[in-house]
């Protein structure tokens, strides 16, 4: 009787989108399908928010897709002065520090391998591969409740997606932890579809010349600016040791946490190079802490976070669980 009844208020509810024009789940998720594959690329622009550290940090996102495998994502925080960027083209995936004149080469299936929430066709991925979604719409938009396909982030396992229904573009996306509080939003503010790009829009060294003229080179980095910090999050373990070691640029930090899972933190001042000719070959997969990109083995993660250099390395954890201590390390200087 109880499968009657459900089977019944589906088709009642088929009946009232139907009257009032409106298009099913279905509907609206094979139409979404369609218009990824048929479009040749795109251009976005966005503010991402994270909540994850002590305070708020806000990034302008620049988005360009290139069908089928070209990405550049540039990411800003004008606040830190920060800049990034992840390229994907026929040589690989890079990631750019114009700042320190610095670019990283990957050998990885970015952006294929995870959610990316200020991707287009990723996110229409999540809402097609989870087939027990959410969805509901107002007026304007669409909105979908979906699984993250976060491999190495379970601290984030759900995200609503909002689109808009005249065109099918992104609107909004909140990326939530397991009590469904925001911890990632990201606002859309301008998409057009396939756009045009010119030859030379995905080359490493054309796009590190041209960022370079928006966030110029530093002359070096400061060493007085080079504040100790600490993990918010250290899976049980205590910090038991810091030692501070001089080296050529200044200084090199080593903390030492011991538990159950025992890690090692390093610290010491960035270099920044004289040349960015040469992409340095970097092992492991590309991976977004939230305040930067870095890239994570299988036992470490390395990052640079404002003129700092960072190695988090562990014998007794997960990558996962690296990421996770990663993530909360976030300019706080107090353990």
């Amino acid at each position: 009787m109880k499968k009657i009844v459900t089977l019944f208020a589906g088709i009642m509810l088929l009946l009232v989108l139907s009257a009032c024009g409106q298009k099913s789940q279905g509907d609206v998720v094979s139409s979404l399908n369609d218009k990824v594959e048929g479009m040749k690329g795109y251009k976005a622009q966005a503010k991402m928010t994270l909540q994850m550290g002590t305070d708020p940090q806000s990034y302008d996102v620049e988005i360009w897709h290139k069908n089928p495998d070209f990405y550049r994502v540039s990411l800003k925080n004008s606040a830190k002065e920060q800049s990034q960027m992840i390229l994907r083209n026929d040589d690989g995936v890079f990631v750019l520090t114009p700042a320190l004149n610095k670019s990283f080469k990957f050998q990885s299936e970015w952006p294929e391998n995870s959610s990316q929430a200020y991707l287009y066709e990723s996110l229409v991925k999540d809402i097609i591969e989870d087939k027990s979604a959410k969805f509901t719409f107002t007026d304007d938009h669409y909105v979908f409740e979906t699984k993250t396909r976060y491999q190495n982030n379970k601290m984030l396992p759900y995200q609503e997606i909002t689109i808009n229904k005249k065109d099918l573009s992104p609107v909004s996306v909140k990326v939530m932890d397991a009590d469904h509080n925001s911890l990632v939003t990201v606002e859309f503010s301008k998409v057009k579809f396939d756009a045009a790009f010119d030859k030379d829009a995905f080359d490493m060294q054309k796009n590190m010349t041209r960022a370079k003229l928006e966030v110029p080179v530093m002359n070096e980095v400061k060493d007085e600016a080079f504040a100790v910090k600490y993990p918010n999050e250290a899976k049980g373990a205590s910090l038991t040791d810091e030692q501070e070691i001089k080296t050529e640029n200044g200084r090199r930090v080593i903390l030492t946490y011991e538990g159950d899972k025992s890690f090692t933190l390093i610290q010491e001042k960035a270099e920044v190079v004289e040349t960015s000719l040469v992409a340095t070959a970097v092992n492991g997969e590309p991976v977004d802490l939230g305040f930067t990109v870095g890239a994570a083995t299988s036992n470490s993660v390395t990052w640079t976070y404002d003129g700092v250099n960072y190695t988090l390395a562990s014998k007794d954890m997960k990558k996962e669980e690296l990421l996770d201590i990663a993530r909360t390390v976030d300019g706080t200087s107090e353990k």
